[in-house]
C-alpha cells in the first residue's frame, strides 16, 4: 500500500496512539502544574474504535504503531489492544513508549501480546534528581522496569532522555554507558516547548551540537550514521560501534521528513505537536461513519497537510512557551500528556 503524501510529500506513515492522557509522573519538563483538567472517560476511545481507526489509516499508508500517553500502562488491560493491534497484516513495527513505573508488572504480557519494541524514558540515573525532576519517589521502580525488557524477549529497546542544560547535562556519557548494560540505545532529546512545557526557557536547551561536543571529548571521534527512515533521531556511532541518537527539534527540525501523527485517547488528531487544532475522528467514528468516508476524510486531510511547527517556532525571536498555563487549562488538547508526546 503506498502511504498518502502531503503537500510537501511527507508520507502518511507513522501513527502514535495515546491510549489515556493520565500519568503518575510529574516531571517538570512536560506536567509541572499541580492541577490539570482531564480528558471526560466516556470520551475515551474504546480498543474496537482504536482498532477501527488504524485500520481506516493503514489503507492510507500507516504502517508504523506507537502506543503512548500520558503513561500508557495506566490504562486498563493494554496488553489485549496490543493483542488486537499486532495481528493486522502489513503492520510493520508495534511499539510502546512508557515511563517505566509499571512495566516490570506489564512487561511479559505485552511481550505475549504482540508488542514489538519498547522505549523508556529515563532522564537521570540519580534518584534524588529523579525525585526533583518527576516530583515522585519512583526511579528504582522506573530501572526495575528497564531491567525487565531483556529477560521477556525484547530486543530494539530505546532509552529517551530530555537534555537539559544545568539539569542532567553531566550525565550524558553515564547514560550512555548505562545503555550499554541494559543493553538500550539511548536518544537524547533536546528540550521543546511545546503543550505543558510551561517552564521552558532557551537558556535550558542543550543543543545537539553541545551534546555532540561533550561526548566527543570522552570517546573520541563520533561518526554520523546514515538514517534508512524517517525517524526523529539522528543516530550517532562512538569508536567501538555503540550507536546512540539525538533528536534536535528545537535547534534543527526534522519537519521536511515528518511522518508521523498523533491521536489522543478521545480521538483527536494531530498532524503536528505545534499544531493549536486537530481533527475529531471520535464522533464522526461513533455517529456511523464508514469506513470509505473516513477514509477519505483522513486522506484529504493529510493531502492538504502543510505543517512544520517546529521549523516555524525556531524562526521567532524572543521565543517563550509556546502556550500559556490559562490556554492549557482552557484546552486540554494541547498538553503534550495528552498528545502522546
Amino acid at each position: 500500500m503506498s502511504a498518502t503524501l502531503d503537500r510537501f510529500r511527507r508520507p502518511l506513515r507513522n501513527l502514535r496512539i495515546s491510549v489515556t492522557d493520565r500519568c503518575n509522573l510529574r516531571c517538570r519538563y512536560c506536567m509541572p502544574e499541580a492541577e490539570y483538567v482531564w480528558l471526560p472517560r466516556k470520551d475515551l476511545l474504546s480498543f474496537e474504535e482504536i482498532s477501527a481507526l488504524v485500520d481506516v489509516f493503514m489503507s492510507l499508508g500507516v504502517d508504523k504503531v506507537r502506543i503512548t500517553g500520558g503513561e500508557p500502562l495506566l490504562r486498563h488491560d493494554v496488553p489485549t489492544l496490543v493483542g488486537m493491534l499486532a495481528g493486522k497484516p502489513g503492520l510493520r513495527d508495534l511499539a510502546m513508549t512508557t515511563n517505566g513505573v509499571l512495566l516490570a508488572d506489564h512487561v511479559a504480557a505485552l511481550r505475549a501480546a504482540g508488542l514489538g519494541r519498547v522505549t523508556v524514558s529515563l532522564d537521570t540515573l540519580r534518584a534524588d534528581r529523579s525525585k526533583t525532576l518527576s516530583q515522585r519517589s519512583t526511579h528504582p521502580r522506573v530501572l526495575a522496569g528497564i531491567a525487565s525488557v531483556a529477560p521477556a524477549g525484547f530486543t530494539g529497546t530505546k532509552i529517551d532522555t530530555v537534555a537539559m542544560r544545568g539539569v542532567n547535562d553531566d550525565e550524558l556519557v553515564d547514560l550512555i554507558e548505562y545503555g550499554r548494560t541494559v543493553p538500550a540505545e539511548v536518544r537524547f532529546i533536546e528540550y521543546m516547548d511545546v503543550g505543558g512545557a510551561t517552564t521552558w526557557s532557551p537558556d535550558l536547551v542543550l543543543s545537539r551540537a553541545d551534546m555532540l561536543a561533550t561526548l566527543r571529548d570522552h570517546y573520541g571521534e563520533i561518526t554520523p550514521l546514515r538514517n534508512t527512515d524517517a525517524a526523529p533521531a539522528d543516530r550517532f556511532a562512538l569508536p567501538d560501534g555503540t550507536t546512540f541518537g539525538i533528536v534536535s527539534s528545537t535547534t534543527q527540525p526534522f519537519c521536511a521528513t515528518c511522518d508521523r501523527s498523533r491521536l489522543t485517547a478521545d480521538g483527536m488528531w494531530f498532524r503536528c505537536l505545534y499544531a493549536m487544532e486537530g481533527t475529531n475522528l471520535r464522533d464522526p467514528l461513533r455517529d456511523g461513519a464508514s469506513f470509505d468516508e473516513l477514509r477519505e476524510l483522513i486522506g484529504g486531510i493529510w493531502s492538504a497537510r502543510t505543517d512544520q511547527g517546529a521549523v516555524d517556532r525556531l524562526a521567532e525571536r524572543d521565543r517563550m512557551p509556546f502556550v500559556p498555563v490559562d490556554a492549557l487549562r482552557s484546552n486540554p488538547h494541547l498538553e503534550m500528556h495528552t498528545r502522546g508526546g
